[in-house]
């Protein structure tokens, strides 16, 4: 297996742990997470407590049940009684009646992770009709001029630093592949963006496409296999997500080439942190969930209480390496599947 110098892996964390933006373009004018809290004045014993419900993108999903878990543990913080639910899958069709079924209900405020950027507007519109405030997270909509605020990474700029992070592992030539990209998306959609853009700067890189997915690791794993078998001189794959991640990592290793095609994946699961340890993926860019959560709830809670609130907020990425792993340092970007 072909070594890399380790200090473009650092200068990458360094260019990563910068991102500051919010849905699928960056924005110059957008506050930090650091600042997340300054507007949100809630958090005092008195504060009047306020019914808040969060839609996760997927239900299960390691990224949403992180994000789950800082959104729990701030709830407390903010006198926030919060209700999490979500689809097993990533379905429009399954998102919208829960969106409906939460107007009926009639929260305070509800935080969401929308599975498409157009199909979710009228629904999230006719909730904030209903006098319900909505704060969108990960993923937005192609109009937030209603919403109250949008809490997101980076994801343009993640897609760029994964190009570079996967052309350095190839030694800046070679065909490669992206999986996962998805129309509609809007996480998915900026960081194919980002990685396209990046590639351009690596004229001996040949960019074979985006892989389209359906749900589930088995079906991804099989895509991704077939593409293995139709380019034998694949030299990297960047996946955009955890469960493209998971199956594209499966697929490389059943194929024998695990270590010889190189593989970023972007977010940090078990599953792809234990494949990471095992050198089947080289790299991972992480998000910050928890932080993502929390903010959400902060937002939702200030919005709900008449306070003032931040428009888009965006949070840290940083990107983890078998190196790197265990610092202490690297450990918030970590997803998990239970809460502590």
């Amino acid at each position: 297996m072909q070594r890399t110098p380790m200090a473009w892996l650092a200068v990458v964390a360094g260019l990563v742990t910068t991102l500051a933006a919010c849905g699928s373009s960056a924005s110059s004018g957008t506050d930090t997470a650091s600042n997340a809290g300054a507007s949100a004045t809630s958090t005092e014993a008195g504060a009047k407590k306020v019914k808040v419900t969060f839609i996760e993108g997927v239900a299960g999903d390691p990224f949403y049940e992180t994000m789950a878990c800082g959104a729990k543990e701030a709830a407390t913080q903010h006198n926030v009684d919060l209700n999490v639910q979500g689809a097993k899958n990533w379905d429009v069709s399954l998102q919208i009646p829960m969106v409906n079924s939460v107007i009926a209900a009639r929260p305070d405020a509800l935080f969401i992770a929308p599975n498409d950027s157009q199909a979710l507007i009228q629904p999230l519109k006719q909730a904030t009709e209903a006098g319900i405030k909505v704060v969108l997270v990960d993923t937005t909509l192609s109009d937030t001029s209603f919403v109250a605020s949008a809490i997101a990474s980076d994801n343009v700029k993640g897609g760029q630093v994964a190009a570079d992070a996967l052309a350095k592992l190839i030694g800046e030539k070679g065909s490669v592949l992206l999986v996962g990209g998805q129309p509609g998306v809007s996480t998915a959609e900026a960081r194919q963006k980002g990685f396209e853009e990046g590639l351009k700067k690596y004229p001996n890189i040949k960019y074979l496409g985006n892989v389209f997915t359906s749900n589930g690791v088995a079906k991804i794993s099989q895509l991704v296999s077939a593409q293995l078998a139709a380019h034998p001189d694949l030299a990297g794959i960047f996946a955009l997500s955890t469960d493209q991640s998971q199956g594209a990592n499966n697929a490389v290793k059943a194929a024998g080439k695990a270590g010889t095609i190189k593989l970023v994946g972007f977010d940090a699961g078990p599953a792809q942190v234990e494949q990471l340890r095992d050198d089947v993926v080289q790299a991972l860019v992480a998000q910050q969930p928890a932080q993502i959560g929390a903010d959400g709830v902060a937002q939702a809670a200030a919005a709900a209480r008449g306070e003032q609130v931040q428009k888009q907020i965006g949070t840290d990425s940083t990107v983890i390496t078998k190196e790197n792993v265990d610092d202490p340092e690297v450990a918030k970007y970590l997803y998990t599947t239970t809460c502590n």
